[in-house]
């Protein structure tokens, strides 16, 4: 065997949802802050995504996370998330995975009962604080991004779809939030098809009609996901559309993030509540409310989720010199048709 570069990961997933963790053969990106480290991923060399996400290397159902010495002081480390169709500025469960992945494996010192790491990431500081025993992280929870609405009630016509009525927030990425009922659609695993298909069409059609970008965060602007969003009994239902389309299998961090803004700014929920949240698989996240602050002059909410991680393996990628695919490939067929929503 004769590889011309591999790629050291940790595989771990947060409450279903595959968050890989680079732990060796990336040294940094270009970049002071992490914004330019994203932007410099996703406008300048993209190579290093598509080696590591692209089939033979990667599989949709997945995201990959390169780690990094913090850009600010009041930071330990940092991450970016690497996923289909672009780098990302902040994931909740990947934060989840990065945080349990560096503990287990003694990357990050583990302090019992309680670990905190303080994460640099493009979208501002996360604070992650691991509940920790006997060597095993058992639970993390997340201090979020702040978040805000940008927009409520935003009508779109989509093709194949019709008229779709969403919310359109930011929970450390932008999301449209969509009521699957009037689409006659259900949050359920023998719906995830029809689920994706449309949240597809609805953020290929906001993109095209809609500027939106953070007011005070340079780079990171547009719809990154649509995420369907319902209730029952138990709390609240959501599954988040990922390009170019599959269903995120966690109750999403960043997506509830969003959704906590829409509900503070319906008036229906307040400093204080909590509330449980589950995917499309049933796994759950526990989201807090922790208080108001401002972002650019206009409310948004702390929010606070709280999840599980597990590390399920360890694993090496490389390149032969002579292998026609080192960039890696993608078909539709398990990617999902939204090639045009490629980086």
């Amino acid at each position: 065997m004769r590889w011309s570069r591999t790629v050291a990961m940790i595989e771990a997933h947060a409450e279903g949802e595959v968050g890989r963790v680079v732990t060796g053969g990336v040294l940094d990106v270009p970049g002071v802050s992490m914004l330019e480290k994203l932007a410099y991923l996703n406008d300048k060399d993209d190579s290093l995504r598509r080696f590591l996400v692209f089939e033979p290397r990667g599989y949709p159902a997945m995201s990959t996370n390169l780690v990094f010495p913090p850009s600010r002081p009041d930071a330990d480390a940092a991450f970016i998330v690497l996923q289909g169709d672009r780098a990302h500025a902040m994931s909740g469960s990947n934060a989840i995975c990065v945080t349990t992945a560096l503990l287990e494996t003694g990357v990050i010192a583990m302090k019992e009962p309680e670990t905190v790491v303080r994460w640099d990431t493009a979208a501002g500081l996360v604070t992650a604080t691991a509940t920790c025993r006997n060597g095993k992280c058992e639970r993390v929870r997340l201090a979020m991004n702040p978040s805000f609405v940008h927009e409520l009630d935003v009508a779109v016509d989509v093709d194949g779809v019709g008229k779709v009525k969403c919310d359109i927030a930011f929970g450390g990425v932008f999301y449209a939030l969509i009521d699957p009922r009037p689409l006659s659609l259900r949050i359920e695993p023998d719906q995830a098809r029809a689920l994706v298909q449309a949240g597809i069409a609805t953020h290929r059609a906001l993109n095209q009609k809609l500027a939106i970008k953070h007011p005070e965060l340079p780079g990171i602007e547009g719809i990154a996901y649509t995420m369907f969003v319902d209730r029952d009994e138990e709390g609240l239902l959501g599954a988040t559309v990922m390009a170019p389309g599959r269903l995120d299998r966690s109750p999403c961090g960043t997506g509830n993030s969003a959704r906590l803004a829409v509900r503070y700014a319906r008036g229906e929920a307040k400093p204080g509540d909590r509330m449980l949240a589950r995917s499309v698989i049933r796994s759950r996240f526990d989201v807090g409310f922790l208080g108001l602050t401002k972002v650019a002059g206009r409310d948004a909410v702390l929010p606070e989720i709280t999840g599980r991680g597990w590390i399920h393996g360890i694993h090496h990628v490389g390149v032969d010199p002579t292998d026609p695919y080192p960039q890696g490939y993608k078909l539709a067929d398990i990617w999902g048709d939204g090639f045009d929503l490629l980086k």
